[in-house]
C-alpha cells in the first residue's frame, strides 16, 4: 500500500497494490503492520452504507472524546465525493476542509485521524461505501455540523436530493467555535 499525505495533517490517501491475472484482480484492503506508522488503534467496528440514488448525502459526522474515532474509507461499488474537515483546535489547517474521489475503479482510500469531520456525496445510484472505525458508535458522542455551513463553504458537486433528517439539522458552526482538542 502507498500512504499518501494529503492536504492536511494526517489525512491519507491510501493506494492498494493492485494485482490483476486471468482470476481477476487481488488487493489488500488492510494490514496492521503498514498502518502502524499511521495509527497505533485498532479498528473495532466496520459499517456497509448503501446509497440508492445519485447525489445522496451524508455527513458531516465526527464523535467526540473518549469515543473520538479514526476512519478508514473505501467505496466498493460506484463512486463518491468523500470531503473531509479539520476540527483540530490546534492544527494549521484549523476548518479546512479537502476532497477526494474514491470508487470501485480506483479502489483508494482515505484514512482520517480523530478530530476530522467526514461526509460524502454520491456521484452514481446504487454506491456502496466501507467504512472501518478504532471506537463503537457512541449516540452520545456523535456530532455534525451542516453540509452547507456558510463557514466552511464546502464545494459540493451537486446539490443533495437525498439525505437524511438528522443529517439536514445539524447546525451551522458558530464564529466563536475554537475546535476540538484531539492529539496530532
Amino acid at each position: 500500500m502507498k500512504f499518501e499525505e494529503l492536504d492536511i495533517p494526517g489525512v491519507f490517501k491510501i493506494k492498494p497494490n493492485i494485482l490483476n491475472d486471468e482470476r481477476g484482480t487481488f488487493f489488500r484492503y488492510y494490514c496492521k503492520k503498514e498502518f502502524e506508522p499511521y495509527t497505533k488503534s485498532e479498528f473495532v467496528q466496520m459499517n456497509h452504507s448503501i446509497n440508492n440514488k445519485k447525489w445522496t448525502l451524508r455527513g458531516m459526522h465526527y464523535q467526540v472524546p473518549p469515543n473520538a474515532e479514526e476512519k478508514l474509507i473505501r467505496c466498493v461499488k460506484g463512486e463518491i465525493y468523500d470531503v473531509y474537515l479539520d476540527l483540530r483546535a490546534d492544527s494549521v489547517t484549523f476548518l479546512k476542509w479537502g476532497a477526494i474521489l474514491l470508487s470501485d475503479k480506483n479502489k483508494e482510500m482515505l484514512f482520517l485521524p480523530k478530530g476530522i469531520a467526514h461526509g460524502f456525496m454520491t456521484l452514481e445510484d446504487d454506491t456502496h461505501v466501507l467504512y472501518q472505525h478504532t471506537q463503537y458508535y457512541s449516540p452520545e458522542s456523535e456530532k455534525g455540523i451542516a453540509y452547507n455551513d456558510p463557514l466552511i463553504k464546502i464545494e459540493w458537486p451537486h446539490r443533495p436530493s437525498t439525505t437524511s433528517v438528522r443529517d439536514s439539522n445539524h447546525t451551522f458552526l458558530s464564529n466563536s467555535f475554537k475546535g476540538l482538542r484531539y492529539e496530532m
